[in-house]
């Protein structure tokens, strides 16, 4: 910033200054004459110029050393008059007068698009309301209040929507009185009894110039300030407006001044420290200075955006009781107190512009010490500018807050209390606290931020980014991982590879029994097989992946399962190995010819395998009612409903290992049709494979609560997994 920042303003400033010295006879920098600042002389600072010996060829150091200190030098300049610049246009309020028309014309026709009748009526009818239930609840004063208030606005507010502006933008409004307020008050504390704010302003900024500009050029080209002798007065201030640098050495010639006049025809490395120096203090001095003027600008806009607000309050919400009405106060109030801010303000700007000027005055010639010294009392200046304006907001949001809770009828805060917050003032603290509580509630939001995992993703994986060294404790942390991991010991190979031997043993055998790895219905026996040893998701993949199977057909192989357990109905009525085929058989068939339907048909085959395996097969050497199996059969060969063929009175008195042997061999009927489609997926097999599923269905709800329930204990109300249960490890549980 001591370096780059005053060189790159000064190489734009020196090339408009060389274009400047071609065109007219007086060399200026045509970057800075628009803003016509002068000293007290009336020598513009644009014209000013850094009088020393430019060497040659024979002389290279000194013309290295001119570069240097017109870089400097224009730098500094550019940076002062801007500084000027902004805080006379600042408290003469031109910036203002560009576009206080444009403003007015907007004001005007937003009134006239908002302050309609009809919106007038509808907020005045909602506040009507607003009474009439305050006097219904027995809220006598707050409705009276409510009336005043509603009343008020019907006053005043004809009187704003006028000119909604004017108060603020016209040369006697509150912004401009509390402008002069403020100059007047800064220029009688410095013993000037009848001011004129206008001439003051003016006064200010060549007081600045000379402060700033004048004397401290003067220190540094010179040694010393050479304005003391009226003849090198006269001689700089003719040499400077005529742009000329010579004219200047040769004026401190002659007029008799050979300490400046060899200081000029010698620079040194002490002027560029010099320089430097400057830079530096001059810097924070017009900083300070600089960031007053801005905020005086911030407050008159802060005032001009409360009188647009108010257009609202007035057209509509200043009808309506709660927030809306504390939205018109609080625009009022902020209007009022940003008059206020700006006599602040101004005071505060004014007090440091003339108190600055009687400080050099009183100097004697000290331009430097003095920059010095202030420099690091305007330091401690600028931080208590800033509690000035939290000071003042606060204040701000406390007379809204009064206010609005005297319009809503709430209680006046006790003494020395804060008392409570009006509707609409929910903001209040926040915008009053203090810069301890800013600062603490600013590094909370850092400390979440830097423990989120997006920023974690954000920064490249990296943990806790922000903290120190995150970096290296990632990397750190991935080489333990690496460590931990290379640590596995023999016998944990060992039984890690035992395994999954016999994961892919139990796939490898209940795929052989139907086709192998190769075949899609050995796939799924192999899938199934796996959920019959408690596999993971993971250890099923892992497996089928070692046995040779893509992991496309793998991914399929397990969507069918969620198919499948979509496709099921939560009938707790039913045999569970039973309805598993059934889901299975009824997602397969509703999915014919889509790019799953090997898995599909597969699947079919499993839940089959697995209802004919765990259907209950009566004891050895039982006694079997081959009389109602044979019926059964005719019945099914004729195509006949069992209800309607077999009597209930039949079904009721059979015992139950005749039942267990005719599910038995429903099951197993069952199975066989399902092994023929799943092979040769025709319609034709699809519609037997589904009579036998009716067939088997139709037995199901026969049997369900009879004596001698075949399938009993294993229905899937009997079924809810828990430890204990003798049929957890089903080789059918392990289906959806």
């Amino acid at each position: 910033m001591l370096f780059v920042f005053p060189g790159v303003v000064g190489a734009v400033a020196s090339a408009q200054y060389l274009a400047a010295a071609t065109g007219s006879g007086v060399s200026e920098i045509d970057g800075l004459s628009w803003m016509h600042i002068r000293d007290s002389s009336g020598v513009p600072l644009a014209n000013y110029a850094f009088a020393t010996d430019h060497g040659g060829v024979l002389n290279p150091g000194a013309t290295i050393l001119w570069a240097i200190l017109g870089f400097e030098f224009i730098g500094y300049i550019a940076i002062v008059t801007t500084a000027i610049w902004l805080i006379g246009n600042a408290l003469s309020f031109q910036w203002l007068n560009m576009f206080s028309s444009a403003l007015t014309g907007v004001a005007d026709r937003l009134t006239g698009q908002i302050a309609t009748p009809m919106l007038l009526v509808t907020a005045a009818t909602i506040g009507a309301f607003c009474v009439a239930w305050f006097w219904m609840r027995g809220y006598h004063a707050k409705a009276v209040l409510q009336i005043v208030t509603m009343l008020g606005v019907a006053i005043l507010g004809p009187v704003f929507l006028a000119e909604p502006l004017a108060d603020v933008l016209s040369p006697d409004g509150l912004l401009a009185k509390g402008r002069d307020l403020g100059i007047s008050v800064a220029a009688g504390l410095n013993g000037n009894n009848n001011p004129n704010p206008n001439q003051l302003v003016t006064t200010m900024q060549r007081d600045l110039a000379d402060n700033f500009a004048r004397r401290p050029v003067q220190v540094w080209n010179f040694g010393h300030v050479v304005d003391e002798q009226p003849a090198c007065r006269s001689a700089w201030s003719a040499g400077m407006a005529a742009g000329d640098d010579d004219r200047v050495r040769k004026g401190m010639q002659s007029c008799g001044d050979s300490a400046a006049y060899n200081k000029a025809q010698n620079p040194s490395m002490g002027q560029v420290g010099t320089g430097l120096m400057l830079l530096i203090c001059g810097g924070i001095l017009l900083a300070f200075a600089v960031v007053l003027g801005i905020r005086v600008i911030k407050a008159a806009l802060d005032t001009i955006y409360h009188g647009f607000m108010s257009i609202f309050g007035f057209a509509a919400g200043g009808f309506v009781y709660g927030p809306t009405q504390t939205f018109l106060v609080r625009n009022l109030v902020d209007s009022v107190v940003g008059a206020a801010k700006m006599t602040a303000y101004t005071i505060f700007l004014g007090i440091y512009v003339l108190f600055m000027g009687n400080l050099f005055a009183q100097a004697k010639g000290e331009t430097m010490a003095v920059i010095v010294i202030a420099g690091t009392a305007e330091l401690v200046a600028v931080s208590q500018l800033k509690r000035l304006s939290r000071s003042l907001s606060r204040g701000n949001d406390w007379i809204a807050n009064r206010f609005a809770l005297a319009i809503q009828g709430g209680r006046a805060p006790a003494a020395g209390g804060s008392g409570g917050t009006a509707l609409g003032m929910g903001t209040m603290q926040a915008r009053g606290g203090g810069s301890g509580s800013g600062l603490v509630t600013g590094l909370a939001a850092i400390n979440t931020a830097n423990t989120s995992p997006v920023v974690a993703w954000l920064a490249m994986r990296t943990n806790r980014p922000l903290d120190p060294n995150a970096r290296l404790r990632k990397q750190a942390e991935l080489i333990n991982m690496q460590i931990a991991a290379s640590r596995m010991t023999l016998h944990q190979q060992e039984e890690l590879r035992a395994a999954r031997n016999v994961l892919d043993t139990k796939a490898t055998g209940r795929a052989a029994e139907y086709g192998g790895m190769g075949d899609h219905v050995g796939r799924a026996h192999a899938w199934d097989g796996l959920g019959d040893m408690d596999a993971s998701y993971q250890g099923k993949m892992g497996s089928m992946n070692r046995l040779g199977v893509d992991e496309r057909t793998t991914g399929n192989i397990a969507s069918v399962h969620a198919i499948q357990k979509a496709s099921r109905t939560p009938n707790p009525f039913e045999f569970a190995p039973r309805a598993s085929a059934h889901a299975a058989l009824a997602a397969a068939a509703n999915r014919r010819g889509s790019a799953i339907a090997p898995e599909l048909a597969g699947q079919a085959h499993v839940a089959a395998y697995n209802f004919r395996n765990n259907a209950p097969m009566p004891a050895p050497n039982a006694a079997i009612d081959h009389v109602l199996v044979n019926d059964v059969r005719a019945a099914i060969q004729n195509n006949q409903a069992l209800d309607a063929a077999i009597g209930p009175n039949r079904w009721s008195t059979a015992d139950k290992a005749t039942l267990q042997h005719i599910g038995r061999s429903l099951a197993s009927d069952y199975f066989d049709s399902v092994h023929t489609w799943a092979y040769d997926m025709t319609d034709q097999n699809l519609a037997a494979a589904m009579t036998r599923l009716e067939h088997a269905n139709m037995f199901d709800g026969l049997t369900d609560g009879l004596v001698n329930d075949p399938w009993a204990g294993m229905r899937m109300r009997n079924l809810s997994i828990q430890p204990g249960d003798p049929f957890a490890q089903a080789s059918w549980r392990s289906l959806p």
